[in-house]
């Protein structure tokens, strides 16, 4: 298989082949992380006596050592490639993970939780630059699929606690150690042609490339915040602003708005290729902000229906704005994956800490009625974002 990067008369076919492997790599190493890890906490807490301060200590490490960290390693892999990172790092994050189910006490836990961590940290840059030199002209959709294995793996996840570790406890985990093993096997088989691309590119492309675009950084940066924001605080809150349903009933819409996201990645992705990813970006946001401010004034059926119309048209700019971060980095592609994806992630995280004090003051209502205007205010900072059309942004 040639090199899939583009060249000077068209781009190539994307390789399908490097890209459902990377979407299945993404798949495991996002269902340990992302999907177990904030999941496994009760048991973590059951198991090792823990208060509610240690307990979100370990969800804490998780994300600072896999999303926050994700732009360092994005900027030491930009000058550095290191193409088996793509393959050591789902090995570390799912070895971690097994390995915390038989961890001593909690400074052990935490270790190990930082190590699954930073296997899934330096993961996810260099699995993006894999994915953006197999796609051809195909940017979007190949960043779709891509996306849609991590987000199943988080899906997937949590339902690996009661299908499977509420019979073992967390000792089960050990039994992802084969996995891990496997992994190896299956990620190894794309290094060869990874690390070809990554030299062919390299010298091929480096006087090709456009120069990087600092205020559409900062400007793409706070979308994704406040895009994050909003998602991660629907999730964690609607549990809360619903309290008078079951916790069946609410969970349930849950699932609806994270499923019809996961749908919107995919489908945002592949329409981004025709209509362009600025006009996506923006029809995403503002398209959203309706159903986001509705959903408070309706119930039952309506409700459903609203969730899932606000999770697709939110969530389906998500691939969207990993590619037009890279056409804007187009110096430092891994830099542009981990702004996009993990800072975003984290960013998200940690607001749910700061609006869950603001619950505490004000009131839960209060907190889910301005996650609703986040869309918006996301969508007026995207008309100021430079065109994904122009030729600063497709020099490269």
């Amino acid at each position: 298989m040639a090199d899939s990067t583009m060249t000077n008369a068209k781009p190539l076919p994307i390789y399908r082949r490097a890209v459902f492997t990377i979407s299945g790599a993404h798949f495991l190493n996002d269902l340990v992380t992302t999907g177990m890890v904030p999941a496994l906490v009760v048991l973590y807490k059951q198991a090792f006596q823990l208060n509610y301060t240690q307990s979100t200590l370990i969800v804490l490490v998780s994300y600072i050592t896999s999303s926050v960290a994700q732009p360092l390693f994005g900027m030491f892999t930009d000058r550095h490639p290191r193409v088996w990172w793509f393959t050591i790092g789902v090995f570390l994050s799912i070895t971690g993970l097994a390995l915390s189910g038989i961890a001593p006490s909690l400074p052990w836990l935490l270790l190990f939780v930082g190590i699954s961590g930073l296997g899934s940290g330096a993961f996810h840059p260099e699995a993006s630059r894999g994915t953006h030199l197999a796609s051809g002209g195909k940017k979007g959709l190949a960043q779709a699929i891509f996306q849609v294995g991590g987000n199943t793996g988080q899906a997937v996840g949590p339902l690996m606690i009661p299908l499977f570790l509420v019979h073992t406890g967390i000792k089960g985990l050990v039994w992802f150690l084969p996995v891990a093993i496997l992994s190896l096997l299956y990620t190894g088989q794309l290094l060869r042609w990874l690390n070809r691309s990554v030299k062919e590119t390299s010298k091929s492309q480096m006087q090709l490339q456009g120069e990087n675009n600092l205020t559409g950084v900062i400007l793409l940066s706070a979308i994704i915040i406040l895009r994050s924001w909003c998602q991660i605080g629907v999730v964690v809150f609607l549990p809360f602003y619903l309290h008078h349903l079951s916790i069946q009933a609410s969970e349930t819409l849950n699932f609806v708005f994270v499923g019809a996201g996961a749908l919107g990645t995919f489908i945002g992705g592949m329409w981004s290729d025709r209509l362009g990813l600025k006009r996506l970006l923006l029809v995403s946001m503002f398209v959203a902000t309706p159903f986001a401010i509705l959903f408070p004034y309706l119930s039952g059926f309506l409700s459903y229906v609203d969730l899932l119309l606000f999770g697709f048209s939110v969530l389906s700019s998500f691939s969207v704005t990993v590619v037009y971060m890279q056409k804007l980095l187009p110096k430092n592609i891994a830099l542009a994956s981990g702004l996009s994806i993990g800072f975003g992630v984290g960013a998200g995280g940690i607001g749910s800490i700061f609006m869950g004090s603001l619950s505490d003051w004000l009131g839960v209502s209060i907190v889910f009625g301005l996650l609703s205007i986040l869309p918006l205010l996301g969508g007026i900072i995207a008309i100021f974002l430079p065109s994904d059309r122009s030729r600063a942004l497709t020099a490269h």
